[in-house]
């Protein structure tokens, strides 16, 4: 498989970018974000897709299931309509670009971005995002399961146990896509 991709089949993903999450850690967002913002200039610069996958609950949990599970009850909901919910401004959406409104891990479950993207003939996610054990590996798991090409951007992915992420990168990610850094997917994208 090449290490070329070409922008009219590859959509860059952007996976829960939220205020909320961002603002509880912002160190740790930082260079993630800075990754992400070169990226997303590349994707727009080449006319690639662009794509948000945003957690948009309902303030009462009514789109969340209490299933049972040994981390404990989840204390705190990113309600969608709040301030929390929105885009960090310096990755925000333009016109013309997809909002992806989730209620689960996956950007894929309930969503409309499986049909966008073959609208579009995609071929190839790139994919980069908050809480890399939880959403952005449910969402590479079913992107490899619905047969795209993925590629994870290693430095545009951010979790609050760095060992973990370090695992999925290492052990678990290149089975189902190709681990590259932000400046290999840049040469990626070059034309």
């Amino acid at each position: 498989m090449s290490e070329r991709l070409d922008p009219a089949k590859t959509c860059l993903l952007l996976f829960d970018f939220l205020v909320g999450h961002a603002a509880k850690d912002p160190q740790r967002y930082a260079p993630v974000l800075a990754n992400t913002a070169k990226l997303l200039a590349a994707a727009r610069g080449r006319a690639a897709m662009v794509a948000y996958a945003r957690a948009d609950h309902r303030a009462d949990g009514g789109t969340t299931a209490p299933t049972l599970h040994d981390s404990g009850p989840r204390t705190r909901l990113i309600a969608g309509g709040t301030p929390e919910a929105q885009i960090v401004p310096e990755l925000a959406p333009r016109p013309g670009e997809y909002l992806v409104p989730k209620h689960r891990w996956s950007a894929f479950h309930g969503t409309y971005l499986d049909t966008a993207l073959r609208a579009r003939r995609v071929e190839t996610i790139i994919l980069c995002g908050g809480s890399t054990e939880i959403g952005v590996s449910s969402t590479a798991y079913a992107a490899r399961d619905l047969d795209y090409n993925l590629v994870i951007a290693s430095d545009a992915c951010t979790s609050p146990k760095p060992e973990l992420q370090a695992q999925l990168m290492r052990d678990a990610f290149p089975r189902l896509s190709r681990v590259r850094t932000t400046t290999q997917i840049l040469e990626m994208l070059k034309p």
